[in-house]
Protein backbone atom coordinates (compact mmCIF):
# COMPACT_ATOMS: atom_id res chain seq x y z
CA UNK A 1 0.00 0.00 0.00
CA UNK A 2 1.36 3.43 -0.98
CA UNK A 3 1.94 5.75 1.94
CA UNK A 4 1.58 9.40 1.05
CA UNK A 5 4.67 11.43 1.93
CA UNK A 6 4.14 13.91 4.73
CA UNK A 7 4.34 17.56 3.76
CA UNK A 8 7.11 19.55 5.42
CA UNK A 9 6.16 22.78 7.21
CA UNK A 10 8.29 25.73 8.28
CA UNK A 11 6.67 28.10 10.79
CA UNK A 12 7.98 31.67 10.87
CA UNK A 13 6.95 33.40 14.08
CA UNK A 14 6.39 30.09 15.86
CA UNK A 15 6.11 31.60 19.36
CA UNK A 16 3.45 34.15 18.39
CA UNK A 17 -0.31 33.63 18.40
CA UNK A 18 -0.53 32.35 14.80
CA UNK A 19 2.55 30.18 15.26
CA UNK A 20 1.27 28.58 18.47
CA UNK A 21 -2.10 27.83 16.86
CA UNK A 22 -0.36 26.41 13.79
CA UNK A 23 1.72 24.00 15.86
CA UNK A 24 -1.39 22.87 17.73
CA UNK A 25 -3.02 22.06 14.39
CA UNK A 26 0.09 20.26 13.15
CA UNK A 27 0.22 18.17 16.31
CA UNK A 28 -3.31 16.96 15.57
CA UNK A 29 -2.46 16.36 11.90
CA UNK A 30 0.90 14.67 12.46
CA UNK A 31 -0.02 11.90 10.02
CA UNK A 32 -0.13 14.49 7.21
CA UNK A 33 2.59 16.98 8.16
CA UNK A 34 6.02 17.19 9.71
CA UNK A 35 7.67 20.32 11.13
CA UNK A 36 10.86 21.11 9.20
CA UNK A 37 11.78 24.55 10.56
CA UNK A 38 10.91 27.09 13.23
CA UNK A 39 11.81 30.79 13.39
CA UNK A 40 11.11 32.94 16.44
CA UNK A 41 12.16 36.16 18.11
CA UNK A 42 13.21 36.34 21.76
CA UNK A 43 10.87 33.89 23.49
CA UNK A 44 13.53 31.21 23.57
CA UNK A 45 12.01 29.26 26.48
CA UNK A 46 8.84 28.59 24.50
CA UNK A 47 10.88 27.95 21.36
CA UNK A 48 12.92 25.34 23.24
CA UNK A 49 9.71 23.53 24.20
CA UNK A 50 8.58 23.65 20.57
CA UNK A 51 11.92 22.24 19.38
CA UNK A 52 11.72 19.35 21.84
CA UNK A 53 8.15 18.56 20.80
CA UNK A 54 8.42 18.92 17.00
CA UNK A 55 12.10 18.04 16.37
CA UNK A 56 12.69 20.40 13.41
CA UNK A 57 15.82 20.23 11.25
CA UNK A 58 16.50 23.98 11.29
CA UNK A 59 15.71 26.79 13.75
CA UNK A 60 16.36 30.52 13.87
CA UNK A 61 16.17 33.12 16.67
CA UNK A 62 16.73 36.85 16.79
CA UNK A 63 20.15 37.05 18.44
CA UNK A 64 23.39 35.09 18.42
CA UNK A 65 23.32 34.94 22.22
CA UNK A 66 19.94 33.20 22.18
CA UNK A 67 21.15 30.83 19.47
CA UNK A 68 24.07 29.77 21.67
CA UNK A 69 21.72 29.31 24.64
CA UNK A 70 19.47 27.05 22.56
CA UNK A 71 22.42 24.98 21.38
CA UNK A 72 23.50 24.42 24.97
CA UNK A 73 19.99 23.32 25.98
CA UNK A 74 19.36 21.06 23.00
CA UNK A 75 22.64 19.17 23.35
CA UNK A 76 23.68 16.51 20.84
CA UNK A 77 20.24 16.25 19.26
CA UNK A 78 20.13 19.95 18.41
CA UNK A 79 18.82 21.03 15.00
CA UNK A 80 20.79 23.51 12.93
CA UNK A 81 20.38 26.72 14.93
CA UNK A 82 20.80 30.09 13.19
CA UNK A 83 20.02 33.69 14.11
CA UNK A 84 19.00 37.03 12.65
CA UNK A 85 17.10 37.82 9.45
CA UNK A 86 19.42 35.58 7.45
CA UNK A 87 18.59 32.66 9.73
CA UNK A 88 14.84 33.19 9.33
CA UNK A 89 15.27 33.34 5.56
CA UNK A 90 17.07 29.98 5.58
CA UNK A 91 14.22 28.46 7.61
CA UNK A 92 11.76 29.87 5.05
CA UNK A 93 13.68 28.46 2.09
CA UNK A 94 14.56 25.05 3.58
CA UNK A 95 14.44 22.38 0.86
CA UNK A 96 12.16 20.08 2.85
CA UNK A 97 9.57 22.79 3.53
CA UNK A 98 6.60 22.40 1.20
CA UNK A 99 4.53 24.99 3.08
CA UNK A 100 5.83 28.08 4.88
CA UNK A 101 3.64 29.76 7.47
CA UNK A 102 4.68 33.42 7.40
CA UNK A 103 3.65 34.88 10.76
CA UNK A 104 6.55 37.11 11.82
CA UNK A 105 5.08 40.46 12.87
CA UNK A 106 5.92 43.65 10.96
CA UNK A 107 8.38 44.46 8.20
CA UNK A 108 10.77 41.92 9.76
CA UNK A 109 8.69 39.25 8.04
CA UNK A 110 9.32 40.60 4.54
CA UNK A 111 12.75 39.05 3.91
CA UNK A 112 11.74 35.53 5.03
CA UNK A 113 8.47 35.75 3.10
CA UNK A 114 10.31 36.69 -0.09
CA UNK A 115 12.82 33.88 0.52
CA UNK A 116 9.95 31.38 0.57
CA UNK A 117 8.33 32.90 -2.51
CA UNK A 118 11.62 32.80 -4.45
CA UNK A 119 11.87 29.06 -3.76
CA UNK A 120 8.35 28.52 -5.11
CA UNK A 121 6.87 27.47 -1.77
CA UNK A 122 3.22 27.50 -0.82
CA UNK A 123 3.07 30.42 1.59
CA UNK A 124 0.38 30.59 4.27
CA UNK A 125 0.55 34.35 4.69
CA UNK A 126 -0.25 35.88 8.07
CA UNK A 127 2.24 38.75 7.77
CA UNK A 128 0.12 41.50 6.22
CA UNK A 129 2.94 44.06 6.50
CA UNK A 130 4.91 42.21 3.83
CA UNK A 131 2.12 42.52 1.29
CA UNK A 132 1.44 46.14 2.28
CA UNK A 133 5.09 47.16 1.83
CA UNK A 134 6.02 44.94 -1.10
CA UNK A 135 2.80 43.77 -2.75
CA UNK A 136 3.96 44.28 -6.36
CA UNK A 137 7.33 42.63 -5.70
CA UNK A 138 5.80 39.62 -3.95
CA UNK A 139 3.24 39.11 -6.72
CA UNK A 140 5.93 39.33 -9.40
CA UNK A 141 8.18 36.87 -7.54
CA UNK A 142 5.30 34.46 -6.94
CA UNK A 143 4.33 34.41 -10.61
CA UNK A 144 7.95 34.00 -11.70
CA UNK A 145 8.71 31.14 -9.32
CA UNK A 146 5.37 29.34 -9.17
CA UNK A 147 4.74 30.15 -5.50
CA UNK A 148 1.18 29.96 -4.21
CA UNK A 149 0.09 32.49 -1.57
CA UNK A 150 -2.84 31.43 0.61
CA UNK A 151 -4.03 34.10 3.08
CA UNK A 152 -4.33 33.25 6.76
CA UNK A 153 -6.05 36.37 8.09
CA UNK A 154 -9.68 35.42 8.65
CA UNK A 155 -10.96 38.24 6.42
CA UNK A 156 -8.65 37.50 3.50
CA UNK A 157 -9.26 33.78 3.86
CA UNK A 158 -12.96 34.60 3.60
CA UNK A 159 -12.44 36.67 0.44
CA UNK A 160 -10.21 33.94 -1.03
CA UNK A 161 -12.97 31.38 -0.52
CA UNK A 162 -15.76 33.65 -1.80
CA UNK A 163 -13.82 34.46 -4.99
CA UNK A 164 -13.25 30.81 -5.90
CA UNK A 165 -14.69 30.32 -9.37
CA UNK A 166 -15.78 33.96 -9.70
CA UNK A 167 -14.89 36.02 -12.76
CA UNK A 168 -13.09 39.22 -11.81
CA UNK A 169 -15.32 41.33 -14.07
CA UNK A 170 -18.37 40.18 -12.09
CA UNK A 171 -17.08 41.69 -8.83
CA UNK A 172 -18.85 44.85 -7.73
CA UNK A 173 -17.34 45.14 -4.26
CA UNK A 174 -15.15 43.18 -1.84
CA UNK A 175 -15.93 43.94 1.80
CA UNK A 176 -13.69 43.11 4.74
CA UNK A 177 -15.42 42.97 8.09
CA UNK A 178 -14.00 44.38 11.31
CA UNK A 179 -15.03 43.65 14.87
CA UNK A 180 -14.61 47.32 15.72
CA UNK A 181 -12.11 46.41 18.42
CA UNK A 182 -12.45 47.26 22.11
CA UNK A 183 -13.41 50.91 21.47
CA UNK A 184 -16.17 50.54 18.89
CA UNK A 185 -18.83 51.85 21.29
CA UNK A 186 -16.60 54.51 22.89
CA UNK A 187 -17.00 58.17 21.95
CA UNK A 188 -14.24 60.08 20.17
CA UNK A 189 -13.70 62.13 23.34
CA UNK A 190 -13.21 59.00 25.44
CA UNK A 191 -10.47 57.58 23.21
CA UNK A 192 -7.73 59.89 24.54
CA UNK A 193 -8.14 58.37 28.01
CA UNK A 194 -7.94 54.74 26.91
CA UNK A 195 -5.10 52.76 28.49
CA UNK A 196 -2.84 50.11 27.01
CA UNK A 197 -4.61 47.46 29.06
CA UNK A 198 -7.96 48.52 27.63
CA UNK A 199 -6.58 48.54 24.09
CA UNK A 200 -5.28 45.00 24.55
CA UNK A 201 -8.63 43.72 25.81
CA UNK A 202 -10.04 42.68 22.44
CA UNK A 203 -13.69 41.55 22.62
CA UNK A 204 -13.43 38.74 20.06
CA UNK A 205 -9.91 37.68 19.09
CA UNK A 206 -6.81 36.68 21.03
CA UNK A 207 -3.82 38.07 19.14
CA UNK A 208 -0.33 39.47 19.67
CA UNK A 209 0.01 42.93 21.21
CA UNK A 210 0.95 44.79 18.03
CA UNK A 211 -1.98 43.56 15.96
CA UNK A 212 -4.37 43.98 18.92
CA UNK A 213 -3.46 47.66 19.22
CA UNK A 214 -3.80 47.95 15.43
CA UNK A 215 -7.28 46.52 15.82
CA UNK A 216 -8.10 49.12 18.47
CA UNK A 217 -7.06 51.99 16.12
CA UNK A 218 -8.50 50.06 13.14
CA UNK A 219 -5.16 50.48 11.39
CA UNK A 220 -5.30 46.72 11.10
CA UNK A 221 -8.24 47.05 8.73
CA UNK A 222 -6.49 49.79 6.77
CA UNK A 223 -3.49 47.53 6.24
CA UNK A 224 -5.81 44.69 5.27
CA UNK A 225 -7.41 46.84 2.56
CA UNK A 226 -3.99 47.37 0.96
CA UNK A 227 -3.16 43.69 1.39
CA UNK A 228 -6.43 42.68 -0.30
CA UNK A 229 -5.67 45.01 -3.21
CA UNK A 230 -2.47 43.07 -3.97
CA UNK A 231 -3.62 39.59 -2.96
CA UNK A 232 -6.71 39.58 -5.16
CA UNK A 233 -5.84 42.21 -7.79
CA UNK A 234 -8.95 44.21 -6.87
CA UNK A 235 -9.01 47.94 -7.59
CA UNK A 236 -9.10 50.28 -4.55
CA UNK A 237 -12.58 51.61 -5.39
CA UNK A 238 -13.96 48.08 -5.19
CA UNK A 239 -12.69 47.50 -1.64
CA UNK A 240 -14.55 48.48 1.52
CA UNK A 241 -14.86 47.81 5.25
CA UNK A 242 -17.90 47.19 7.45
CA UNK A 243 -17.86 46.89 11.22
CA UNK A 244 -19.43 43.60 12.29
CA UNK A 245 -19.16 43.24 16.09
CA UNK A 246 -20.11 39.54 16.15
CA UNK A 247 -17.09 38.53 13.98
CA UNK A 248 -19.08 35.71 12.39
CA UNK A 249 -19.12 37.00 8.80
CA UNK A 250 -15.49 37.44 7.81
CA UNK A 251 -15.87 38.72 4.26
CA UNK A 252 -18.52 39.66 1.71
CA UNK A 253 -18.30 39.81 -2.06
CA UNK A 254 -21.00 41.76 -3.90
CA UNK A 255 -21.47 40.69 -7.53
CA UNK A 256 -22.71 42.92 -10.32
CA UNK A 257 -26.09 41.14 -10.48
CA UNK A 258 -26.76 42.10 -6.85
CA UNK A 259 -25.88 38.73 -5.33
CA UNK A 260 -23.80 38.81 -2.15
CA UNK A 261 -21.47 35.96 -1.23
CA UNK A 262 -20.39 35.67 2.41
CA UNK A 263 -17.99 33.47 4.34
CA UNK A 264 -19.05 32.64 7.89
CA UNK A 265 -17.32 30.60 10.56
CA UNK A 266 -16.71 30.47 14.28
CA UNK A 267 -14.40 33.13 15.71
CA UNK A 268 -11.31 30.94 15.87
CA UNK A 269 -8.06 31.46 13.93
CA UNK A 270 -7.48 27.71 13.73
CA UNK A 271 -10.05 27.54 10.92
CA UNK A 272 -8.30 29.83 8.39
CA UNK A 273 -4.86 28.59 9.45
CA UNK A 274 -5.87 24.98 8.82
CA UNK A 275 -7.44 25.85 5.48
CA UNK A 276 -4.22 27.55 4.35
CA UNK A 277 -2.29 24.41 5.29
CA UNK A 278 -4.63 21.87 3.70
CA UNK A 279 -5.78 23.88 0.65
CA UNK A 280 -7.52 22.88 -1.54
CA UNK A 281 -8.63 20.03 0.74
CA UNK A 282 -10.98 20.63 3.66
CA UNK A 283 -10.85 18.53 6.80
CA UNK A 284 -12.63 18.69 10.15
CA UNK A 285 -11.17 21.31 12.47
CA UNK A 286 -10.49 20.93 16.18
CA UNK A 287 -13.11 23.58 16.94
CA UNK A 288 -16.89 23.47 17.14
CA UNK A 289 -18.80 24.23 13.96
CA UNK A 290 -20.78 27.43 13.86
CA UNK A 291 -24.38 26.90 15.00
CA UNK A 292 -26.44 29.54 13.23
CA UNK A 293 -29.47 28.93 15.44
CA UNK A 294 -27.39 30.12 18.40
CA UNK A 295 -25.78 33.12 16.70
CA UNK A 296 -28.67 35.55 17.13
CA UNK A 297 -28.36 38.89 15.37
CA UNK A 298 -25.68 39.88 12.90
CA UNK A 299 -24.97 43.62 12.84
CA UNK A 300 -23.12 45.74 10.28
CA UNK A 301 -22.08 49.38 10.60
CA UNK A 302 -20.02 51.85 8.57
CA UNK A 303 -16.65 52.93 9.94
CA UNK A 304 -16.75 56.21 11.91
CA UNK A 305 -13.87 58.05 10.23
CA UNK A 306 -13.74 60.69 12.95
CA UNK A 307 -13.06 58.03 15.59
CA UNK A 308 -10.94 55.79 13.38
CA UNK A 309 -9.25 58.05 10.79
CA UNK A 310 -6.53 55.55 9.88
CA UNK A 311 -8.89 53.47 7.72
CA UNK A 312 -9.44 56.42 5.41
CA UNK A 313 -5.72 57.30 5.57
CA UNK A 314 -4.89 53.75 4.43
CA UNK A 315 -7.41 54.02 1.60
CA UNK A 316 -5.78 57.23 0.33
CA UNK A 317 -2.35 55.61 0.60
CA UNK A 318 -3.58 52.57 -1.33
CA UNK A 319 -4.82 54.83 -4.13
CA UNK A 320 -1.56 56.81 -4.15
CA UNK A 321 0.62 53.70 -4.29
CA UNK A 322 4.36 53.94 -4.85
CA UNK A 323 6.30 54.34 -1.63
CA UNK A 324 3.32 55.59 0.40
CA UNK A 325 2.19 52.16 1.71
CA UNK A 326 5.73 51.47 2.93
CA UNK A 327 5.75 54.79 4.79
CA UNK A 328 2.32 54.11 6.27
CA UNK A 329 3.38 50.72 7.61
CA UNK A 330 6.69 52.01 9.01
CA UNK A 331 5.12 55.03 10.72
CA UNK A 332 2.41 52.86 12.23
CA UNK A 333 4.90 50.31 13.58
CA UNK A 334 6.84 53.10 15.34
CA UNK A 335 3.70 54.79 16.72
CA UNK A 336 2.14 51.50 17.79
CA UNK A 337 5.32 50.55 19.65
CA UNK A 338 5.48 53.99 21.30
CA UNK A 339 1.98 53.50 22.67
CA UNK A 340 2.79 49.98 23.88
CA UNK A 341 5.89 51.47 25.58
CA UNK A 342 3.58 54.05 27.26
CA UNK A 343 5.35 56.99 25.61
CA UNK A 344 2.23 58.40 23.94
CA UNK A 345 -1.53 58.24 24.51
CA UNK A 346 -3.88 56.20 22.35
CA UNK A 347 -5.07 59.02 20.08
CA UNK A 348 -1.46 60.03 19.42
CA UNK A 349 -1.01 56.89 17.32
CA UNK A 350 -3.13 58.21 14.46
CA UNK A 351 -1.73 61.74 14.87
CA UNK A 352 1.85 60.47 14.57
CA UNK A 353 1.06 58.36 11.50
CA UNK A 354 -0.71 61.23 9.76
CA UNK A 355 2.13 63.66 10.53
CA UNK A 356 4.72 61.16 9.22
CA UNK A 357 2.80 60.75 5.97
CA UNK A 358 2.63 64.53 5.56
CA UNK A 359 6.42 64.58 5.65
CA UNK A 360 6.82 61.62 3.29
CA UNK A 361 8.17 62.35 -0.18
CA UNK A 362 6.94 59.92 -2.83
CA UNK A 363 9.69 57.95 -4.59
CA UNK A 364 9.74 55.10 -7.13
CA UNK A 365 10.08 51.56 -5.80
CA UNK A 366 12.07 49.28 -8.08
CA UNK A 367 13.79 46.89 -5.67
CA UNK A 368 13.84 45.42 -2.18
CA UNK A 369 16.59 47.92 -1.31
CA UNK A 370 14.23 50.78 -2.20
CA UNK A 371 11.61 49.34 0.16
CA UNK A 372 14.04 49.06 3.05
CA UNK A 373 15.35 52.59 2.38
CA UNK A 374 11.86 54.11 2.62
CA UNK A 375 11.14 52.00 5.69
CA UNK A 376 14.31 53.21 7.47
CA UNK A 377 13.81 56.84 6.53
CA UNK A 378 10.17 56.84 7.61
CA UNK A 379 11.05 55.25 10.94
CA UNK A 380 13.73 57.89 11.49
CA UNK A 381 11.31 60.68 10.61
CA UNK A 382 8.59 59.21 12.83
CA UNK A 383 10.94 58.90 15.80
CA UNK A 384 11.87 62.56 15.29
CA UNK A 385 8.18 63.48 15.37
CA UNK A 386 7.84 61.63 18.66
CA UNK A 387 10.99 63.24 20.04
CA UNK A 388 9.91 66.77 19.10
CA UNK A 389 6.23 66.08 19.88
CA UNK A 390 5.16 67.50 16.51
CA UNK A 391 1.54 66.42 16.89
CA UNK A 392 -0.28 69.76 16.80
Amino acid sequence: MDVKKKEGISVLGSTGSIGINTLEILKRLKQRYTVVGLAAGRNVELLLDQILQTKPKIVSVESEKDAEWLKSKCGKGAPEILFGSGGAEKVASANDADVVVSAITGIAGLGPTLAAVKKGKRVALANKESMVSAGPLIREMAEKNGAKIIPVDSEHSGVFQCLSGINKEDIEKVILTASGGPFFRSSKEELAEKTLEEALNHPRWKMGEKVTVDSATMMNKGLELIEAHWLFDVKPDKLDVLIHPQSIVHALVILKDGSILAQLSATDMKIPIQYALTYPARISPAVSHLNLSEVGKLEFYPVDQKKFPLVDVARRVMEEGGSAPIALNAANEVANNAFRSRKIVFTDISAVVIKALEKHVQRPIKSLEDIYFVDRETRRQTRNILLKKELL
